[in-house]
Formats: structure tokens, C-alpha cells, sequence
């Protein structure tokens, strides 16, 4: 895993980078070998890691007691309101170690050239829709990028296309949005060919950048 990496794991974001767990903009506390155990076993999902390994990852040459790795998972599971008999992130190998068994999406987005802006479309039902730079607004509002189906909030989701890439956010829908079939709770960075879920209905999001050319946004037929 990568040093800049931002994971969504559900409503939360895994900073590796700045060692951060964050609930929106507020950090939920982690002790530091808390972090350094949620980071392994997010590395190596969705591998199950022996108890063995991970004390010589966290205590290398030195003894512990067991009770102190349960402790810690106690810590991190607490922090991602986690249940270990129903668990959505950090799941036990019986007699064996733990592992991490969810989705975790990256949140950062890809970066252009400065200066420069990327082209972006949506696909939704065979039809090409562009999208302008700065906010597009997808729901049934006919102002925003229109999606007739019941089960979409008339401001159902945003795609914000900047210089740095095509960020995506859900705008307290009432059946929701996701990406790679993972529920967004916080803005997450868009890639080339990703699944996006308004409600019941599938949109497919592209992105690319040609030096030199400008854009010329139109409607049309796309070939997928």
C-alpha cells in the first residue's frame, strides 16, 4: 500500500499517510499499535495473518502476552463499530489470526498536468453524458444531469470535476449511492471505468485527458 493512499471503509477513511482514521472531518482515535495492526491486515486483505505474525510484526523479538493482540483488535474493532460475531471489517480465523474483510476503496483521485482538465462523461443506458468542470448534480432535478427512476433523490449525487481528477459524493440520498458496489459516505475519487449506483440505477464514469485539446461537450450515442 502506497504512503499517499486514502481507503473508504464505509462512512470512514483510512489515511496511511498521515496515520489518520476519520469519521467525515473528525479523527477517531487509534493507539499506535492499533494503527499499525488495522494497517497490516488492510494490506494484506484479504489474507488472514497468523497471531504468530502479526507479534513479530508488532512486538518484533520481544514477548507479550496473547492477550495483548486481542486487545488491540478489541481497539480497532471499537473504533470501526465493528462486532466480532457479525463482523463487516475485521473478521477471526478460528484458532488461527484475523483478517480484513471488506471492500476498502481508494479515495484519491487520479492527477493531470497542471492547468490542464480532464474530460469527463457519465454512461447511463447506452447515452453519453458529458460533464462540465466544477459541480454536476445527478438526480430526477432536470437542471443536473437527469436520471428518471423512482429510487433517485431529486439531488441524489455529485461529481465534481476539478484539475486534480473527478470526485464523487452523496447527497444524503434516501437510497444511497455507491462505487464498486461499496456504499459512499464521504467524497471519493473517481477512476476510468468505475460503477456508480444511484439508487437501483448503474452509470458508468470515464475520464480522460488529451494534451493540447480542448473540450467539446456534446450529447450522443456511446459505444461501450
Amino acid at each position: 500500500m502506497g504512503s499517499t493512499t486514502k481507503l473508504q471503509l464505509g462512512e470512514l477513511t483510512f489515511d496511511a499517510n498521515t496515520r489518520q482514521l476519520l469519521r467525515g472531518s473528525a479523527e477517531v482515535h487509534l493507539s499506535p499499535k492499533a494503527f499499525d495492526l488495522l494497517s497490516y491486515l488492510i494490506a494484506e486483505r484479504p489474507r488472514a495473518l497468523s497471531k504468530n505474525e502479526l507479534h513479530a510484526r508488532l512486538w518484533p523479538a520481544t514477548f507479550v502476552s496473547e492477550t495483548n493482540l486481542a486487545s488491540l483488535i478489541a481497539e480497532v474493532r471499537e473504533a470501526l463499530g465493528d462486532v466480532a460475531d457479525r463482523p463487516r471489517f475485521i473478521r477471526t480465523a478460528r484458532r488461527f489470526g484475523y483478517a480484513f474483510c471488506d471492500q476498502a476503496v481508494e479515495t484519491v483521485p487520479p492527477v493531470f498536468p497542471e492547468g490542464g482538465l480532464p474530460f469527463c462523461w457519465l454512461i447511463i443506458d447506452g447515452r453519453r453524458l458529458p460533464l462540465e468542470p466544477g459541480d454536476n448534480i445527478i438526480g430526477r432535478d432536470e437542471q443536473g444531469i437527469f436520471v428518471d427512476s423512482p429510487t433517485v433523490s431529486r439531488r441524489h449525487a455529485r461529481i465534481t470535476i476539478t484539475a486534480g481528477g473527478a470526485l464523487l459524493e452523496d447527497l444524503g440520498s434516501k437510497n444511497g449511492t455507491s462505487i464498486r458496489g461499496v456504499p459512499v459516505s464521504t467524497p471519493v475519487g473517481l477512476a476510468d471505468g468505475d460503477e456508480i449506483r444511484v439508487g437501483s440505477v448503474a452509470l458508468h464514469f470515464r475520464i480522460t485527458k488529451r494534451q493540447g485539446e480542448t473540450a467539446t461537450w456534446r450529447l450522443e450515442t456511446a459505444d461501450q
